[in-house]
């Protein structure tokens, strides 16, 4: 999956049968971890079919009650769900849109392939043509909507007089202030069409089936893609708090708007404009016949990466699956446990593999490239113990605004005093990505087709 080889404790090459060693152990955790997440073994899993009663996780349909059958979707692993759904379905499935920076083939499907983490008019349009076919769906309707990370940006439909170039703008400012994803997709919610239950309002009275998965650390549904079918549990002041909080400097379309929304309402999916004519006598009624199931979040790749070490003969401990903050002082705490393992045999006894989740944030000052993994691993690595390997990686393959998952480093990424001044200006200026490129410790996987947030693996030998 990483675009680096593998290597052995006794030189061998990769693949000759040697020991594995650390850094092997490192990858082989990610890789398993990631591949756990995948649609294909989630969705193997979790969704069967048998004759005409369909299994969702813990929700028994019957197929024959519909007229049709068609899938929705937005997201890093909405493609791959879709595809997965058509393996399984085949040509029950009578058509659908999905928006996603990983198209795969899935019958009649339409695939639109859109970007992220910035939207583009290829998301806008995308969303567009999934809403107006969301609104041709009535009674006799079963939707299965797949909903991921990366839907925030993927199903994009912007309200009132925003246009695409203020909403990119936004999402830039967003993302570089360092705000949790918690608030950010407060913003979000409240200048879409399709967020804070759009979608719902759009396929309402159908049945709807939303498959998710979770690259939030809470798992609320609301958050994940900024909660197409979920109601928004926030508000458009609320929004505006935020924009405060963060010192967010939105264009004057965004504010305006919401500024004018909150003057109107309490800018729930209640009183907003995109809820769908079909049940605006009613709006609670939109989500009467909508239920949502997490079928996958960072402990799926978690829990198999722990298998993973287990089985190469290290001890493992899953530290968190909801570790959050700044990437560079999260990183230090990651440190100090492995220092504390080598030492005192607390609070794992090496060899030993400690793992976590979640999702760490930097506050960008600096011009440069990278994204947080990159900066976790980066801070990491100045005080790394010998021997001991850190791989951090974001599930869908996509750090930051980049081409690269994250980083693998050791303490000979830094390896002297002109190598931590190096690492110090470039986390003073957000731009580590070249600095890791130079010493070859980029992971770089390409679209892995999932995503479920960070995943970190420090393996502390003996």
């Amino acid at each position: 999956m990483f675009d680096r080889e593998y290597d052995t404790d006794d030189g061998d090459p990769a693949g000759s049968g040697g020991k594995r060693s650390p850094r092997r152990v490192a990858l082989d955790a990610l890789e398993t971890g990631i591949d756990a997440a995948h649609p294909r073994s989630v969705i193997a899993s979790d969704v069967t079919i048998d004759v005409e009663t369909l299994q969702i996780a813990d929700q028994t349909v019957d197929l024959s009650a519909y007229d049709e059958i068609l899938v929705f979707g937005g997201g890093n692993a909405a493609g791959r769900v879709a595809a997965a759904l058509h393996d399984r379905l085949g040509d029950r499935i009578d058509s659908g849109v999905v928006v996603t920076d990983d198209p795969a083939p899935a019958g009649a499907v339409e695939m639109v392939e859109g970007t992220h983490p910035l939207p583009s008019e290829s998301n806008v349009s995308g969303t567009r043509r999934l809403l107006d076919r969301a609104r041709e769906c009535d009674a006799d309707t079963l939707a299965l909507v797949a909903v991921s990370g990366g839907g925030s940006a993927l199903l994009t439909a912007p309200s009132g007089d925003i246009g695409l170039d203020a909403l990119t703008e936004l999402t830039d400012s967003l993302l570089r202030s360092g705000a949790p994803i918690e608030a950010i997709n407060t913003v979000r919610r409240a200048v879409s069409d399709v967020k804070g239950g759009g979608l719902a309002a759009a396929l309402a009275p159908a049945t709807t089936i939303g498959l998710v998965f979770s690259d939030v650390t809470s798992d609320d549904p609301a958050v994940v893609a900024s909660g197409p079918l979920s109601p928004n549990p926030t508000t458009a002041s609320d929004a505006l708090d935020v924009l405060g909080d963060y010192d967010v400097d939105a264009p004057s379309a965004v504010v305006n708007y919401l500024e004018s929304k909150s003057a109107a309402s309490d800018g729930s999916v209640d009183d907003d404009d995109s809820t769908d004519e079909n049940v605006a006598t009613d709006p609670s009624a939109v989500f009467d016949r909508v239920s949502v199931h997490i079928l996958a979040d960072g402990f799926t790749a978690l829990s198999a990466a722990a298998a993973a070490c287990d089985d190469a003969g290290y001890e493992t401990m899953i530290l968190s699956r909801s570790v959050r903050g700044e990437a560079r002082e999260a990183a230090k705490t990651h440190v100090a446990l492995a220092e504390e393992a080598r030492i005192t045999g607390n609070p794992i006894e090496p060899p030993a593999v400690i793992l976590s989740g979640g999702e760490t944030t930097v506050t960008v000052h600096g011009d440069g490239t990278g994204g947080p993994n990159q900066e976790f691993a980066v801070s990491a690595a100045l005080d790394l113990p010998d021997d001991v390997v850190l791989g951090a990686v974001d599930t869908d393959g996509i750090d930051g605004a980049t081409d690269a998952a994250g980083a693998l480093v050791t303490a000979e990424t830094i390896a002297g005093s002109e190598d931590a001044r190096a690492a110090t200006a470039a986390l003073a200026g957000n731009d580590v990505y070249p600095f890791l490129d130079e010493r070859d410790a980029l992971l770089i996987s390409g679209v892995t087709g999932t995503n479920v947030n960070d995943l970190r693996v420090l393996v502390v030998p003996e």
